[in-house]
């Protein structure tokens, strides 16, 4: 039977759809299944199923098959048309435009756009800009009849057209692999199977390389890694695509001939080799060329001339020894580290060294990986901060009262907070920008998780010892009464924290993850907000994963279910399985300078424009922005996220479920470390005591990376 997709009730991760149906002659009704995946409110669909009663939800019709076809009535194209797949039009234009060309509406749009300008309120601004929406439209529905056919998700088809546009079509045809890494949500695995489908042959020579190139892009994203043992790679690009490994070796030969790997002898000793005494190891191109640069630049640093107009530290009374020591080496090494657990006195160390620097007639940069931890890094010092992203991009500042007055990244001293955040390609842009003879000071905390993005930077840093550094260890908040600090401690120590009589730390101990979810739901929606009298907005849940029971999607998804649930007057827009409405709370996952916005800012959404199909947030700093439909992998909910996406922030409480299901692999000292430490009153552990043990004493794997050898021989050479 056809029917218009009138609201999309449901989307599962699996693709599993609910949607609220119509069709002539009958009333609304329910679809669901797989097939329905993609479908968009307005569309008219040719359905197969049966219909089937649910024993809580009724009858419903359980969809096989699905098949998009254009609207013939007059009442479906009016539904078409007015909700939104059609940029520029909503439903008052779309009233006007049927009512104008009745059943041949959209045979007019297609071949005779022109004659859109007969409508009231169409001119030719509009017209053109239809016309545009109108045929992106069809390109996008051609692709997801494509997709289909080839077995892959139809979720993809608007970010593959968002890539290469009106090329969609040949590029999926002749060369599939060229998707991977450039369109969101498509690795080996989905590009393979289109180019097999398209006759590539299984042995073929750019289907052995674009297994090893993703091998090798996947080590960095997934893990971390810069490199990795050709034998590894050989092993599990041949596993990827079911050959043999003789087939693969002589494919790293002729990628190291493209210029797109480069392979070099690991040194014994590093948990490369594997005990061997040593072992060839292929980084990706752009890669090593990152890890070359960042050497050189920071040997460039290290070696200049100071320009700092003071390198005499007079003494201060309220610092401790240990943060005396750090003041005169920021002042006295162009590239220096200062390193500490929570409590020691970081931030007011920072304040001591700008001070002085600027006391002195000279310039300060303050800045920080996201825009959260340069907040904070502000809030703490009571001096501006500003991301590394933006002080890269920045021009100079003509207000003299500000602290950034010439180009930010030209100061005397720049600093550089929550360094643990810093991956390789970040860092190789920051030394670039930095000019010989200023200071940089790197400030992190190395039991803190890694960055995202490949390397380690900060802990490599740490393994020269020819940059100087220095750790505070004096805890100066152990007496404000706060269990976090001590927790903390202990955990980076290996020992297991312990719930203080005096509060701040809190371990409940539950073990079906089911439960765990719901208890962690319940302390963040009602038990801490009533208790604390504050807003959950206060209250921030934090999880080891992504996926599983007690994973950031699931456990966002039963927040906003509570916290903001659907409403017939609270407009919304499904984006593959995450539903955007009108009052969620949400976070960019990525710096967009064009909009003003950066990773890891909380906002709220205030509209949802179908019309003109975007989404409007506001930040907490009251900025409004604007996301179109096609860019909303750009935001993610921050009901519950990851502890990575954490990194950088502070929340007044936090909640996280420790459990040992999907979330095992992810359990090791430096995400509970992080986690804790995101805390500033109250953090509550809610699992197993199993997984909090492994969590405590598992160390994680070492990256992969060659900075440290290598800057330590460019700094003794």
């Amino acid at each position: 039977m056809e029917a218009s997709v009138e609201q999309l009730v449901y989307v599962r991760e699996d693709e599993y759809t609910v949607a609220r149906m119509s069709a002539e002659g009958m009333a609304d009704f329910v679809a669901t299944g797989r097939a329905l995946a993609g479908v968009q409110p307005g569309e008219t669909l040719r359905l197969f199923g049966e219909w089937s009663r649910h024993p809580r939800h009724g009858r419903r019709f359980a969809a096989t098959g699905c098949e998009r076809v254009t609207p013939s009535s007059v009442r479906a194209i009016r539904i078409y048309l007015g909700s939104g797949l059609v940029r520029g039009i909503g439903p008052r234009l779309a009233y006007a435009i049927v009512d104008h060309f009745g059943e041949a509406t959209l045979k007019v749009i297609d071949a005779e756009p022109q004659r859109l300008t007969e409508v009231v309120n169409i001119g030719p601004l509009r017209q053109a800009q239809i016309v545009q929406a109108w045929q992106e439209q069809k390109s996008i529905a051609a692709l997801m009849v494509t997709l289909q056919g080839l077995g892959v998700s139809p979720l993809l088809a608007a970010k593959i057209y968002q890539v290469f546009g009106q090329d969609a079509d040949e590029v999926l045809a002749t060369d599939p692999y060229r998707l991977i890494g450039r369109v969101r949500g498509i690795a080996f695995r989905i590009a393979d199977r289109i180019a097999l489908q398209a006759g590539v042959p299984e042995r073929s020579p750019e289907r052995v390389k674009a297994a090893l190139l993703d091998r090798l892009e996947t080590a960095g994203s997934r893990d971390g890694h810069c490199f990795v043992p050709v034998s590894t790679l050989v092993r599990e690009a041949a596993e990827l695509i079911e050959q043999e490994q003789d087939l693969v070796r002589p494919m790293v030969d002729a990628l190291v001939a493209d210029r797109r790997v480069v392979l070099e002898t690991a040194p014994s000793g590093h948990p490369a080799a594997s005990g061997q005494a040593e072992q060839i190891v292929a980084y990706a191109k752009h890669v090593h060329s990152r890890e070359v640069a960042l050497t050189a630049e920071l040997t460039r640093l290290a070696r200049a001339r100071s320009t700092l107009p003071l390198r005499v530290f007079r003494d201060d009374p309220t610092l401790h020894d240990d943060q005396r020591a750090a003041v005169n080496m920021a002042l006295t090494s162009t590239v220096s580290i200062l390193t500490g657990g929570p409590g020691v006195g970081k931030s007011h160390t920072v304040r001591a060294i700008a001070t002085t620097v600027r006391a002195a007639g000279g310039t300060v940069t303050l800045a920080a990986p996201t825009g959260k931890a340069a907040k904070r890094l502000s809030e703490l010092t009571g001096l501006p901060a500003m991301t590394v992203h933006r002080m890269l991009a920045q021009p100079p500042d003509p207000d003299p009262e500000t602290l950034f007055d010439e180009r930010p990244s030209q100061a005397d001293l720049i600093v550089v907070d929550e360094a643990s955040m810093l991956d390789l390609h970040l860092a190789t842009r920051l030394a670039a920008a930095v000019p010989s003879g200023s200071h940089l000071l790197f400030i992190g905390d190395s039991d803190q998780l890694p960055s995202i993005g490949s390397g380690d930077v900060l802990a490599d840093l740490l393994r020269v010892e020819r940059i100087p550094r220095v750790q505070l260890t004096h805890v100066f908040r152990q007496s404000d009464g706060s269990g976090i600090v001590e927790a903390a401690h202990r955990i980076r120590a290996g020992r297991m924290p312990v719930t203080p009589g005096r509060g701040g730390f809190w371990f409940e101990e539950l073990d079906d993850p089911e439960q765990v979810a719901r208890r962690v739901a319940h302390l963040a929606m009602v038990a801490i907000p009533r208790k604390q009298q504050v807003d959950p907005d206060q209250v921030q849940v934090l999880c080891p994963m992504r996926k599983g029971d007690t994973g950031a999607t699931a456990l966002g998804r039963l927040i906003q279910d509570r916290l903001n649930p659907a409403a017939d007057d609270k407009p919304e827009h499904w984006s593959g399985a995450s539903v955007f409405r009108v009052g969620d709370r949400v976070m960019p996952i990525r710096n967009n300078y064009d909009k003003g916005v950066f990773n890891g800012e909380t906002a709220t959404v205030t509209a949802v424009d179908r019309t003109e199909r975007t989404i409007e947030i506001r930040t907490d700093d009251g900025e409004t922005v604007a996301y179109g439909f096609d860019e909303l992998d750009d935001l993610t909910h921050a009901y519950a996220i990851s502890v990575h996406r954490s990194q950088g922030s502070e929340y007044p409480f936090v909640v996280a479920p420790i459990v040992a299901e999907s979330g095992g692999i992810m359990l090791r000292r430096k995400l509970l470390y992080t986690l804790v430490t995101r805390a500033k009153a109250w953090v509550v552990l809610v699992g197993q005591r199993e997984a909090l043990e492994v969590a405590v004493h598992r160390l994680g794997h070492r990256r992969n990376t060659g900075l440290a050898r290598r800057l330590a021989l460019s700094l003794d050479s």
